[in-house]
């Protein structure tokens, strides 16, 4: 435990998600089941038993929405000794620096890049501006963890494996890279 408090530890601001992906969230899944049950309510389709019966679902929803616009708030990139450690609203990934091929490594635009977007989410949250967690990104269906609220300007750090790859939005990525760089040159070389 008092060797895990001894490392070092570099926080990273990840760039804020846009205001639209909160509103999406809370239209798509607040509101807009309240509009379905006041419809019901007005034009007579439900009476007050079927609004009982219905409230339970209801309550059901606005909790999975609370719960996924506090998860939203969960992000952190952290450099942890020689570990880079990735929170995404409910998922993470620490990866040594060593598997990073930070050679490769680039700041790129999404529209641009088009083979690195992500395409079909395994595990993640995915919305308008935001996506967090694991997909499979666009070309050749490689596998990424992804952390992108700003698509104009994400850092891919490649992994040497050439499958695996993480996409990050942080506020300053050339601070990130500049930082991983220096945790490898730091680290003690391997025969």
């Amino acid at each position: 435990m008092q060797a895990r408090r001894s490392q070092s530890t570099r926080n990273f601001a990840v760039t804020p998600p846009p205001t639209y992906a909160t509103a999406f969230m809370v239209l798509a899944g607040g509101v807009l089941p309240l509009l379905i049950v006041a419809g019901l309510l007005w034009f007579r389709r439900m009476d007050q038993d079927g609004l009982l019966r219905f409230l339970p679902a209801l309550l059901i929803v606005v909790f999975v929405l609370g719960l996924s616009l506090l998860s939203m708030k969960r992000r952190s990139v952290a450099l942890v000794g020689h570990v880079l450690d990735v929170r995404a609203a409910l998922f993470r990934e620490r990866i040594p620096v060593a598997d990073f091929d930070l050679e490769r490594a680039r700041l790129v635009d999404l529209a641009e890049r088009t083979e690195l977007r992500p395409a079909v989410k395994t595990m993640g949250m995915s919305l308008p501006g935001f996506q967090a967690g694991r997909f499979r990104l666009r070309g050749k269906l490689a596998k990424a963890f992804c952390l992108i609220t700003d698509r104009q300007r994400v850092l891919w750090l490649p992994l040497h494996n050439s499958k695996d790859q993480l996409l990050l939005s942080v506020e300053r990525p050339q601070d990130l890279l500049d930082a991983l760089r220096a945790t490898l040159d730091a680290q003690p070389r391997r025969n």
